[in-house]
């Protein structure tokens, strides 16, 4: 069920029954050569929407802007500060809290929203506690890409060469979902290199082409079908039992 293709008549039904949210959240920048610029967003969204599909449980629109200012080198590529993000994030919950919202898991799949999410989390507890708010109310964040099933799948799937941006993971799951992106060209080098980042000029000059580490020329999208199935039924699990807790 997603809440953007809903009435609200239904949203009221859904909270007779259930006060919990998947929320996907992602970014939108570059993914080396061959990588979709919405892949961090995608990602996220498709578990959610399968995982949605599967349990009946209430998805969000996708928070698909994030933390990105290191990838501004390269053309596509968008970025919110991070008191925007943040700011952003706080009246996103407070909109779904203010309609009895009492559960919102944040499915996330980009790297650099971790800590802007956890700083939006404590403001939002803060402001609630000053407002003597309902103390059942809990939020949560998960990468999707640390899912236990979907984990051990990855590295499975992709021993060697599996990177840490641009990865042949992430890649195979937007190639399930538009398969006629589907982009399995080798690049050279074959593994990009490793190492550190500081700002956008930095990044381009060390890592050229966006990736980091990987091989992307691995992805397939059958890969990505896999991925999906197995992190949906992760999800389901791990957000059934938040929304219980």
């Amino acid at each position: 069920m997603r809440l953007q293709i809903s009435t609200w008549p239904e949203i009221e039904e859904y909270l007779k029954s259930s006060t919990g949210v998947i929320v996907p959240i992602g970014s939108t920048e570059q993914h080396g050569p061959t990588g979709l610029v919405g892949t961090d967003a995608i990602t996220a969204e498709e578990i959610a929407w399968e995982a949605g599909k599967r349990a009946g449980i209430l998805v969000a629109p996708t928070f698909n802007v994030g933390s990105a200012q290191h990838h501004m080198g390269f053309p596509g590529t968008m970025t919110l500060r991070p008191s925007t993000m943040i700011a952003a994030i706080t009246d996103w919950v407070l909109s779904l809290a203010h309609h009895g919202f009492t559960r919102i898991y944040f499915l996330n799949g980009h790297g650099g929203n971790v800590a802007p999410i956890a700083t939006a989390f404590a403001d939002i507890y803060a402001r609630r506690a000053l407002d003597n708010a309902d103390e059942s109310f809990r939020m949560m964040q998960r990468n999707w890409y640390e899912l236990p099933r979907a984990e051990k799948l990855y590295g499975e799937l992709y021993p060697v060469g599996g990177g840490s941006h641009a990865t042949a993971a992430e890649l195979a799951v937007t190639f399930a979902a538009y398969p006629e992106k589907e982009d399995t060209r080798q690049l050279d080098p074959k593994i990009a290199p490793v190492g550190t980042i500081t700002d956008k000029h930095h990044y381009r000059e060390q890592f050229p082409d966006g990736r980091i580490g990987s091989d992307p020329s691995q992805a397939r999208a059958e890969h990505g079908r896999q991925l999906i199935d197995v992190a949906a039924d992760d999800l389901v699990k791990e957000v059934q039992a938040f929304f219980a807790g």
